[in-house]
């Protein structure tokens, strides 16, 4: 064999596409003279453009070349020289800068060029976006940004020439997260664990925390998406301590709205319950599911069995000696690049067993320890560290690395790491700073020991495992009470200080309370079970307004019931927390508790002289009285919420009274005093420069001129009002504007098929956020009408489920050209 070209490299995988059929099909001569030809041609083209051949197996090529344009030469004239044969290979080029030893390459490239050419099809030819950055695109057909299946960040692909080939074999409809490191490894579990879902409706991997089996689950899943059309949905658990929310998480995952079962009802998907030994009591649920819903699997990480009806068990087991010695290699080099393997680092990995977790954290030692110093240390650590009987030795083994790990921390650094076990999901510097008086390089340092991580750049968390252990510390240095408390008392001030900012809506506001939302949990559940429920109250009444425009309307409605439940004292906290229910149960869809709860609310606020949340009652009680039809009432009820707003002096709640009372014109039918009362309003708030108002305000004068077929002023205004949400970031408001402009499209323009797919984007939209208007949905039955009037069913279903996958940025875009 040649020299491997070494530097920047650009490889070429091939692969036969359906060769067992193909044997079937030709005869096993035909067959073999076939795939003899075909094997010909590709060295041929290989060697004719510069190509050295690393690894050949069954009917694939893995061929390495020094230039890009040389590796694509050869990917054409190999598809020319078989253009006749009846054996179709798909390739794939990719251009990275691998790591070349005795035993040839090594790195993560290698496997993305394999991932790549695994995406395509017969006779077809995928190109990365670094070989076309090389390359240039001339020849190429850019086929947009696909997420293959290592979970790798989704990336531009390319493909050779502009024949037309099914869609790429990559990840879609899914929410697997990004992994922060390449999967090493595993192939035997991977092929087992695949295999097993092929059967098995519920499919449990097993073992103790650290041994992978999180990272085994997602590949298995993403491996697996082909089977699954209607996608795989990863569902965290890490977080959790209340099993009641275990179905409402997943739901949450999969964007369901009345019910995880009722949305899932016939759709062939995967759920990966990941974590699922801290809510053990909540696997009744996965039984429940799986018999409601004749087609979904689910696959769970869990550090003990389910023992539920059908389970099938998968015990994890550690790496083996192979794969262990290339992870700890890998993460070593990560922590220093000018890393060399010893032949002390085969027997440190089998010291630490090849846990995955055991051995990322010896490597990040690296930089201070060499593998001999490590094995010297651990030995020790491992003869003192050893548990009773009925301990699992595997969690006695991880239990000894991490105490290493921790006892090589100096006395502040265990502080520190001990109180950061407060927090549920992480959290900033600033939090860490107020609850734990966390000192910025104390901090950085456990970074660097691999104790705690960061993710998006600005939140700390620590693997669970890892955060167990610091709980078990925290409790034994006697501040745990006084860190809970610190914490509540933290997330409290958060919620409190959040308050006026979700009210009108703040995109920043509601993605900030998004990323603290378990810690936020856990301070709920902190003061519930310290007995103060006052505080609880408090709390869940500041969190109202981001539970509704966060999507989170069915927690919100659970959480605040069950304080009001807890808390029966007529307090102003009692009554904040009324309206928030008020609100829930109107978002819900559930008119009557929202009057009746709303009432409850209005009566103390008017006790306590606070008009401004008074006037906000009233305006709950003023919609749900347009939603029972009463109309006369409901025009009563906003004029009066309208003069307690502006006796207070609130400007910003006045102009959205003003909106509310000229939607009770709108709902009696009188048009023309509803649109001169929103246009002066409208005025207004561009003066004020009160966003949401106007945005809100442009979509009512839209609905308007679309009811009285007025189509120059409904695309103008309806353009208007979908860039307005857009530019202030509400998805909530995007999504009714995208429901607004598809009823303009379906009764003004004549564009049904473009109406059914913005129609449908909304649809999903409105499941994942969970709020359920009675009148947004009126609206969308009435739109619906006109499409299915316009399209037949064959093509309503196409547009339907083109819709349903697109993105908002996506809908928003065809909402506008499609206006123009």
């Amino acid at each position: 064999m040649r020299e491997l070209p070494s530097g920047t490299v650009t490889f070429l995988f091939t692969d036969v596409e359906g060769s067992t059929k193909l044997l079937h099909e030709l005869g096993a001569e035909a067959y073999a003279s076939a795939l003899l030809k075909h094997r010909r041609v590709v060295r041929e083209a290989s060697s004719a453009h510069g190509g050295v051949e690393v690894d050949t197996q069954g009917d694939a090529f893995f061929v390495a070349f020094p230039t890009a344009p040389g590796a694509l030469a050869a990917a054409a004239a190999a598809l020319e020289g078989l253009s006749t044969s009846p054996i179709r290979v798909r390739m794939g080029v990719h251009t990275g800068t691998p790591h070349v030893d005795e035993e040839g390459y090594v790195g993560v490239d290698v496997h993305r060029a394999a991932r790549i050419a695994a995406a395509g099809h017969g006779r077809q030819v995928l190109i990365s976006a670094s070989t076309a950055e090389l390359l240039g695109t001339d020849g190429l057909r850019n086929l947009g940004e696909h997420r293959l299946k290592d979970l790798s960040a989704p990336e531009q692909m390319y493909q050779l020439g502009d024949e037309d080939f099914p869609p790429l074999k990559s990840l879609y409809r899914t929410n697997l997260p990004i992994p922060a490191t390449p999967f090493l490894g595993r192939e035997h579990e991977l092929a087992a664990v695949c295999g097993l879902l092929e059967d098995a409706r519920l499919l449990t991997l097993t073992g103790p925390g650290g041994t992978g089996k999180t990272r085994l689950g997602l590949h298995a899943a993403a491996e697996s998406a082909e089977r699954y059309p209607d996608g795989i949905f990863w569902v965290p658990l890490a977080p959790l301590r209340d099993p009641e929310l275990v179905p409402a998480t997943a739901g949450q995952a999969l964007g369901a709205k009345d019910g995880l079962a009722e949305h899932i009802a016939d759709k062939s998907l995967l759920l990966l319950f990941d974590n699922f030994e801290h809510v053990v009591e909540a696997a009744p649920c996965l039984s429940e599911l799986l018999a409601s819903c004749p087609n979904v699997q689910l696959l769970v990480t869990s550090r003990e069995l389910l023992r539920v009806p059908g389970e099938q068990a998968y015990p994890v087991p550690p790496l083996g000696a192979e794969d262990g010695t290339e992870l700890f290699v890998a993460r070593a080099c990560a922590a220093l690049p000018s890393f060399v393997a010893s032949d002390a680092v085969p027997e440190l990995c089998a010291r630490l067993e090849n846990l995955p977790l055991a051995l990322e954290l010896a490597a990040a030692r690296v930089r201070v320890l060499s593998p001999e110093q490590l094995v010297e240390r651990l030995s020790q650590r491992l003869d003192l560290l050893k548990a009773g009987r009925g301990v699992d030795p595997r969690q006695q083994t991880l239990r000894a690395t991490i105490e290493w790990s921790h006892e090589l921390l100096d006395e502040d650094e265990q502080r520190l790491f001990a109180r950061l076990a407060v927090f549920a999901g992480g959290c900033t510097l600033e939090s860490a700073e107020a609850v734990c008086d966390a000192d910025l390089d104390t901090l950085e340092s456990l970074v660097d020991k691999s104790l705690v991580r960061i993710r998006e750049g600005d939140r700390f968390w620590m693997l669970e495992t890892i955060r167990e252990y610091a709980t078990e510390r925290l409790e034994d240095s006697g501040e745990a009470e006084m860190l809970q408390r610190s914490h509540a008392e933290h997330f409290l001030a958060l919620g409190e200080r959040a308050e006026p900012n979700t009210r009108a809506y703040s995109g920043e506001w509601i993605r900030r309370l998004e990323a603290e939302h378990d810690n936020l949990r856990a301070a709920l559940d902190h003061l519930a079970a310290s007995g103060e429920n006052e505080l609880v109250l408090q709390l869940a009444g500041a969190l109202t307004d981001f539970w509704h425009h966060g999507g989170h309307v069915t927690e919100g409605r659970r959480r605040l019931e069950s304080a009001l439940q807890g808390q029966e004292d007529p307090t102003l906290a009692r009554a904040r927390a009324l309206s928030g229910a008020a609100l829930m149960a109107y978002g819900s869809g559930d008119i009557t508790a929202a009057r009746s709860i709303a009432e409850q609310a209005l009566e103390l606020h008017r006790r306590f002289g606070d008009p401004r949340r008074a006037a906000l009652d009233l305006n709950v009680l003023c919609v749900a009285s347009i939603e029972e039809g009463d109309f006369e009432q409901a025009q009563q009820l906003a004029e009066e919420s309208l003069a307690l707003f502006r006796e207070a002096g609130d400007e910003d709640n006045t102009l959205a009274a003003t909106r509310t009372l000229a939607f009770t014109y709108h709902s009696r039918g009188d048009l023309d005093r509803a649109r001169t009362l929103h246009e002066s309003n409208l005025a207004q708030a561009r003066a004020l420069g009160f966003k949401e108002t106007e945005a809100g305000t442009l979509g009512s004068l839209a609905m308007i001129a679309t009811e009285q077929g007025r189509v120059q002023d409904a695309v103008a205004l309806g353009k208007q009002n979908l860039l307005a949400y857009r530019d202030i970031g509400s998805l909530q408001g995007i999504a009714r504007s995208l429901c607004g402009r598809a009823s303009a499209l379906a009764v003004l323009l004549g564009k049904a098929d473009v109406a059914a797919r913005l129609l449908a984007c909304f649809e999903a939209q409105r499941e994942r956020i969970g709020v359920s208007e009675a009148w947004v949905a009126r609206m969308n039955e009435e739109t619906l009408s006109a499409i299915r009037a316009r399209l037949d069913e064959s093509a309503f279903a196409e547009a339907w489920e083109e819709g349903r996958a697109l993105t908002i940025d996506e809908a928003v875009a065809l909402a506008l050209e499609s206006l123009e």
